[in-house]
């Protein structure tokens, strides 16, 4: 009876995680059914408007409002000349990559170095450093407008490229140290201690042994900074108004707001197709390394 009554109870079990298992195989196909549709509408969201930019910056101002849905009758490449040249975004594009570069280059150097020192040593005054920087993601960048203003007038580096650099590199260094802090904190202290068994000093075994080890992380939030930068608009329209140091944000919004109710359309459409690419670019060759290279970063 006692076998019985113990075969009865495992063929139970059995039965109810059969059920279980594929009550949850359900569960999972609808979740994803649900996903998928979701993230089909957003790609929708997201691309057609860009396909509709992109084929607008190749037609005449008549076509765009007469027929804005519609291939254009004749592909207008002298858009996108007329934009470079006549409308000076060749110029504020240039001006962008000069600033953008500069400043990623050096909060980039930075941040990996701030977040490596205070990850990987301990001194006095370590986590004073770690929340006081934290504290700079907290801050809004239009309370420190007026600030900033005289700031960089009393340095002389009011309407310059480089105080528009210097700026971007204090507002960029706070998220950067954060992002880092928890790939500098991960990496493992054999390599470091083997490299300095080996002869290399502290300097060396940053740039040569650890820094590349953290390379998915400096990827991930280099490409997020690229973002943030090239989307600058407060802080170039407020700093720098010197219109021969104008960023790309700053033409677009002045030669969106200058045509008044004569606008060529299909050159600011290609303008804003120039102003979207590097962007796109960016993104498509670095996206791979985004995933997974989000994480919390803790102090510990």
């Amino acid at each position: 009876m006692s076998t019985t009554t113990a075969d009865q109870k495992l063929g139970t079990t059995a039965t109810g995680d059969q059920k279980l298992t594929k009550v949850t195989a359900a569960g999972d196909r609808r979740f994803a059914a649900i996903a998928h549709t979701l993230m089909s509408l957003w790609a929708v969201i997201v691309i057609v408007p860009m396909v509709w930019v992109l084929v607008s910056s190749f037609k005449s101002t008549s076509e765009i409002l007469s027929s804005p849905f519609k291939l254009p009758k004749k592909w207008r490449f002298e858009n996108y000349e007329n934009a470079w040249t006549d409308a000076n975004i060749g110029k504020y594009f240039i001006n962008s990559v000069i600033v953008v570069v500069c400043a990623l280059f050096l909060v980039m150097l930075l941040g990996a170095m701030c977040a490596y020192i205070l990850a990987r040593f301990q001194f006095p005054g370590r986590r004073l450093i770690y929340y006081t920087m934290l504290a700079g993601l907290t801050f809004p960048v239009f309370l420190a407008i007026v600030p900033l203003f005289f700031q960089l007038q009393n340095f002389g580096l009011l309407n310059t490229r480089l105080g528009l650099i210097l700026t971007y590199v204090a507002f960029a260094l706070p998220f950067t140290m954060f992002f880092l802090y928890a790939f500098f904190r991960s990496l493992p202290h054999d390599v470091y201690e083997a490299a300095q068994i080996d002869g290399a000093g502290e300097w060396r075994a940053f740039f040569q042994v650890m820094l590349p080890m953290a390379q998915p992380g400096m990827a991930a939030v280099a490409i997020f900074n690229f973002l943030g930068l090239w989307n600058q608009f407060l802080l170039p329209v407020t700093l720098n108004t010197n219109q021969d140091n104008w960023v790309l944000t700053q033409g677009m919004a002045a030669y969106a707001s200058s045509q008044a109710y004569d606008i060529d359309y299909g050159a600011l459409f290609a303008a804003i197709v120039v102003t979207v690419v590097p962007v796109l670019i960016v993104y498509v060759l670095f996206q791979r390394r985004i995933a997974g290279s989000v994480s919390q970063g803790t102090f510990r």
